[in-house]
């Protein structure tokens, strides 16, 4: 390709990362393999722009997901303008602290006009000011940020944080619902059903039950043995009635236990299953001693209707004319020794907000899906859930609070619904980038069209091999569909792997082909080496940490730091078990020999590189990598989960992980329990180790002459006749 002619310096990009630069296409998406300088490309374009092109920093928009790409874009900004090179030192000073890097930041930032005149937000900040601006149109522009923990950071968000956060305005909107007696009984039935006896929602079994004849638990904490008897008594609780569950009765024969017992009505009741025995005996005893006996049958329990209505015959026209049968119900008191359950359940709260606002489903109609679903559980959960959402909705637009959900949303019905603002951005922008656009949801792809004109030039950089945040609501299919979603778009492919070598390079396209949901790319690496990647295969997770000790060791003895060597797990588990977990750790283990190194779950570790990249946990099956989590059939109500995208996901998650390697990888997996991945990694890239297992000893006896095998007390052989030396012993 013949180079093109530029004012700008643009000698350090390759082919791909010019054509990339220079294009005039009105909507383009540059593909960008790991390692191949998909974010220098970016910021040299916006340079290209600015220099060559003669575009206003004010017209470029460029949009980021977190706060610290935002800070590193500006960084690589001003180091290109920095012709002293001194900003790059300071950013390299590990005395300095991230404060007064920040400040420094903040100095050259408005030093340097041309970078200080650009929008580099990340898609919270730009829309916080939207509505801080004009958001007086759509909601009150004074609002406040509410999030999921209180922010600590000085930033433009933090300044106009709520004084609260969403957890605790969903528990404290639980527990005002809780004042509503009936919620209150309901709540708690489905925390005792499906928090604290979920272990009986697996076999009902009598035979399954536990030793400490647990079985289901009732309102008033009571264990009783089956799901009706449960319904009984939680009834008792309902209307105030004191029982004796079990009592020890005898009459005149033998001792037995009646099911239940009402002191203020003297009347027993007889619970018949079809599991129960026959009661023949326990009546005659009741005869005996002119007991009031009453019996309730399992089928009745069917119908809640007939059975509250025979409850309320049987037991009330029982009781004195003045009993008291009002209820007084506290949250305090019915959930002690539950708040533990309590704040999962406000956490699941919580999550399938998110999701619905991710996705922009209305409420009514998620709770008749909900209503809908075959399973008792979920359909309960939504009946106490939805309400919660409700009020939570309305709680935060009383109190002018935005969760970072709603700033993208309000800002998006903003444009729909105020041309005039719309148009202003519009004019303002003709060129916005985007960077980690594999990572897009919903909410942020109706945002980036509202923003787009013919006019305007969309540039998007990402890699759909690098996306893993779908648990988040991310949507890969935007980056893999982006012709279908923009019009008249063009996409260009960036294959060469600055990173890492071709061992390490080749191995992660080779995993990657596994996956059909995909844009095909033939990445190359432009380092070579002679390093393969190691697969070591230890017999124990004890083998496999003395094996990583020894490596890091040899690792540092050549002259490697801490920072050089990155271990990557797929949960923290992995690397640092839960402090009462007997398990060995390479935490525990590194910690007490001295050893530092930087260890990361993969998600933490998206961006980063290392010299040295050591991958953990990579068995097969529960608790290994692939992690295949179907989550909670709750959150399938409002997005459906497929097993076959989730494992896809996790080998982008593997891909991610294996390139974050620049020079020697270490795969480490137990022996006959290899993850599925390590098998997707053809030979040729890999070498494997490991401690070979103990050939099986046994111990044979042979006759001297005619070599026959012999049992061990035979005294001569019954082949030739050979007297049996008892020496003769011979290990095979």
């Amino acid at each position: 390709m013949q180079p093109i002619e530029t004012k700008t310096n643009l000698s350090s990009l390759n082919d791909k990362q010019r054509e990339a630069v220079v294009s005039e296409d009105k909507r383009l998406l540059v593909l960008a393999g790991a390692g191949s300088g998909k974010t220098k490309t970016l910021l040299q374009k916006l340079i290209y722009l600015i220099e060559e092109k003669g575009v206003s920093p004010s017209s470029i928009l460029a949009i980021t997901f977190t706060k610290n790409a935002t800070n590193e874009m500006i960084d690589r900004l001003i180091i290109s303008a920095d012709q002293t090179g001194e900003y790059e030192k300071l950013l390299s000073d590990k005395r300095l602290s991230k404060v007064d890097k920040d400040k420094e930041r903040f100095q050259q930032q408005k030093k340097y006009k041309w970078i200080d005149g650009l929008t580099v937000r990340t898609f919270h900040s730009f829309c916080y000011s939207i509505l801080r601006n004009y958001g007086v149109n759509e909601f009150d522009n004074k609002f406040r940020i509410i999030g999921d923990e209180k922010k600590t950071e000085e930033d433009e968000l933090s300044k106009h944080v709520a004084p609260e956060t969403v957890f605790e305005v969903v528990h404290k909107l639980l527990i005002e619902q809780c004042e509503d007696t009936e919620f209150l009984l309901q709540l708690k039935r489905y925390i005792l059903d499906y928090i604290i006896d979920k272990i009986h929602l697996k076999k009902t079994d009598g035979k399954y039950l536990p030793k400490d004849g647990k079985y289901f638990t009732t309102l008033d904490g009571t264990k009783v043995r089956s799901k009706s008897e449960q319904f009984i008594a939680d009834w008792f609780y309902r209307h105030s009635i004191k029982y004796e569950y079990e009592p020890l009765l005898n009459v005149r024969d033998f001792d037995f236990h009646p099911d239940f017992y009402i002191p203020d009505a003297n009347l027993y009741i007889e619970h018949v299953s079809d599991k129960s025995f026959s009661t023949k005996d326990k009546e005659e005893q009741f005869k005996k001693g002119n007991l009031l006996l009453v019996k309730t049958y399992e089928n009745m329990t069917k119908d809640s209707a007939l059975f509250n209505h025979t409850l309320d015959k049987v037991v009330k026209n029982r009781l004195p004319s003045n009993y008291h049968r009002t209820i007084a119900l506290t949250y305090k008191e019915e959930f002690n020794g539950y708040h533990e359950d309590v704040k999962d359940f406000v956490a699941q709260i919580m999550r399938i907000t998110d999701m619905i606002k991710v996705e922009n489903i209305d409420l009514d109609f998620v709770l008749e899906n909900a209503r809908k679903d075959q399973h008792e559980r979920v359909r309960n959960f939504y009946e106490l859930a939805i309400p919660i959402v409700k009020r939570y909705v309305h709680y935060c637009t009383d109190k002018s609070y935005l969760d970072f959900n709603d700033l993208i949303s309000r800002s998006t019905s903003l444009f729909q619904n105020q041309e005039d603002i719309a148009n202003k951005y519009k004019s303002k922008y003709q060129y916005i980038l985007v960077d980690e656009f594999q990572d897009v949801n919903n909410l942020q792809v109706d945002l980036i069209k509202l923003l787009l004109t013919d006019k305007t030039q969309l540039f998007c950089v990402g890699d759909d091999w690098q996306s893993i945040y779908g648990f988040r609501g991310s949507n890969v299919s935007y980056i893999v569909d982006f012709e279908k979603h923009f019009a008249n778009s063009k996409i260009i492919k960036l294959n060469l792997n600055y990173r890492s070598t071709q061992n390490i390079v080749g191995a992660s396209n080779e995993v990657i082909k596994h996956n059909k949901f995909k844009v095909e790319k033939d990445i190359k690496a432009s380092k070579k080496s002679e390093h393969k990647i190691v697969v070591y295969s230890g017999v124990s997770e004890e083998e496999n940490i003395q094996f990583c000790l020894d490596k890091v060791r040899e690792l540092q003895d050549t002259g490697l730091t801490s920072e050089d060597i990155l271990f990557l797990y797929r949960r923290t588990h992995m690397y640092n078990p839960s402090s009462y977990s007997s398990r060995p750790s390479y935490s525990k283990t590194f910690y007490k020999e001295g050893i530092k190194v930087q260890a990361k779950t993969i998600h933490a570790a998206k961006g980063l590189e290392a010299k040295v990249v050591f991958i953990i946990g990579l068995t097969e099956g529960n608790g290994g990598f692939p992690d295949i989590w179907l989550e909670d059939r709750i959150f399938q109500v409002i997005k459906k989960a497929n097993h076959d995208l989730l494992m896809e996901e996790e080998r982008r998650l593997f891909y991610v992980a294996i390139t974050r390697a620049k020079d020697k990888l270490f795969l480490i997996t137990e022996k006959g329990n290899e993850s599925s991945f390590l098998k997707e990694i053809p030979e040729t890239f890999t070498v494997k180790t490991s401690i070979s297992i103990k050939p099986v000893v046994e111990k044979v006896i042979t006759c001297d002459k005619c070599y026959s095998q012999l049992e061990k007390l035979w005294m001569v052989c019954p082949y030739c006749g050979e007297k049996v030396n008892e020496q003769t012993n011979r290990e095979e």
